[in-house]
């Protein structure tokens, strides 16, 4: 039974992918993410999204059963890589932090998915890899570029290369990942995670999450020029008040007492 679920509480939501026994990554899940990214879009109480998987695995790839569907030349395009790309560049794109809480195994797809997410916290016996040269095949849905960006050419190529597993402790010292937590907890500490984002101001979050991505997608002299807009936005906006009050005040400030929208980039 497949049943990938999506449950929204005090402004974080959480997409659990339930494929047993290892969530593979099918063209049925897209569309149920589809679905689950328009009732995201759609509800302004969501602050955070949280990624992960039941049981053994956050998700062990493409479901290799679809394979022969695939072996005439424009046929993985149609009738997978392009759906699949859309959907993990919706995940990027989000206007609000995201976030992939990994147990078990996050192989192929399952990777690929989780690197279009900001955060990604792992148990600390978890093995993450990128195995399609193993199939004659290669990361077609995003994963060669997200994952080159956050480990950089000579990581990504062995990874994609080679194909082999690598451990928890590998993936954070190479910047793959950005906690290693004990066994089972890596959904915890991404709800801890989710908490304190809550708490920031969901304006000054969402110009963040886009001018650390315009780093890797213009030049920097225009980077820079947009950042400076943001900035004057973010400036004049009831959030920064807010936090200049609570400043001289000597107090925390409460970023949830006045109104503020979300940052989307144009």
């Amino acid at each position: 039974m497949t049943d990938h679920h999506l449950t929204i509480d005090a402004g974080i939501a959480t997409i659990t992918f339930d494929n047993p026994p290892l969530n593979l990554m099918t063209t049925a899940l897209m569309g149920v993410l589809e679905g689950h990214l328009d009732t995201i879009d759609a509800d302004p109480t969501v602050r955070v999204l949280i990624l992960t998987g039941s049981r053994k695995a956050f998700g062990a790839g493409s479901d290799v059963r679809e394979f022969p569907d695939y072996a005439e030349s424009g046929n993985v395009l149609h009738k997978k890589l392009i759906r699949e790309n859309k959907v993990f560049r919706r995940i990027d794109h989000l206007p609000i932090p995201t976030i992939a809480a990994i147990h078990g195994l996050a192989f192929g797809g399952g990777l690929e998915l989780a690197s279009a997410c900001d955060l990604i916290v792992v148990d600390e016996d978890a093995r993450l890899a990128l195995p399609e040269i193993k199939l004659g095949v290669f990361p077609g849905s995003g994963g060669s570029v997200r994952i080159s960006r956050r480990i950089g050419e000579a990581r990504a190529k062995e990874m994609m290369f080679l194909g082999e597993p690598i451990d928890a402790a590998t993936a954070l010292s190479w910047g793959l990942i950005n906690r290693v937590v004990p066994s089972g907890k890596a959904m915890e500490v991404a709800l801890d995670l989710a908490r304190q984002l809550i708490a920031r101001p969901k304006l000054a979050l969402s110009v963040c999450k886009t001018a650390v991505d315009l780093a890797f997608d213009v030049s920097e002299d225009e980077a820079i020029a947009r950042t400076l807009l943001m900035c004057d936005l973010v400036s004049s906006s009831a959030e920064t008040r807010e936090g200049v009050r609570a400043f001289f005040a000597k107090e925390a400030p409460d970023f949830s007492r006045v109104s503020s929208s979300l940052y989307r980039p144009s």
